[in-house]
């Protein structure tokens, strides 16, 4: 068996995706934390860490980054985005709109999904998608899509081909 365990995020400020991570997922918990030293040689910095999820999957969050990740719009390379599949796209939604975050983009329509991006307060994009099937061919299906993608410029969502 083959699984994604964790991913570890580094960032300046870890409280602010903390607390963006646990509106989304309220069954999270921080699962364990500490300080450590990371790098070496003229590259040393002292870090807290910790890792927030349930018993098998977490992120890791390290605080004490220096300079800018990658912009989500941006060619450079580096992580596009994190997704995560989730049973009540409507529920993540309104409990992050309660908190002041808004759709960054809503994807185009699919006869079996519907997915959302957000950005979290350091910049990451976090992609949440609903499946409406369980059946593979379906839920996989590439292609299928109608009608606009709608990004966020500003306060409002608008639409782009």
């Amino acid at each position: 068996m083959v699984r994604l365990e964790h991913i570890n995020l580094v960032m300046e400020d870890i409280q602010p995706t903390l607390a963006f991570l646990l509106t989304a997922f309220p069954q999270w918990r921080v699962r364990g934390e500490g300080d450590m030293t990371w790098g070496s040689g003229d590259n040393v910095s002292k870090r807290h860490w910790l890792h927030v999820g349930d018993d098998d999957y977490y992120l890791t969050l390290n605080d004490s980054a220096v300079g800018q990740i990658r912009s989500v719009k941006g060619i450079e390379p580096g992580v596009a985005h994190i997704g995560f599949a989730v049973d009540d796209l409507q529920s993540i939604i309104d409990r992050l709109s309660l908190k002041g975050f808004s759709v960054d983009i809503k994807g185009r329509d699919h006869p079996f999904r519907q997915t959302v991006y957000y950005n979290d307060p350091a910049g990451f994009q976090f992609e949440f998608i609903q499946y409406s099937s369980e059946k593979p061919s379906e839920k996989n299906m590439y292609g299928g899509e109608s009608g606009e993608l709608e990004k966020k410029q500003t306060n409002k969502i608008t639409t782009n081909a």
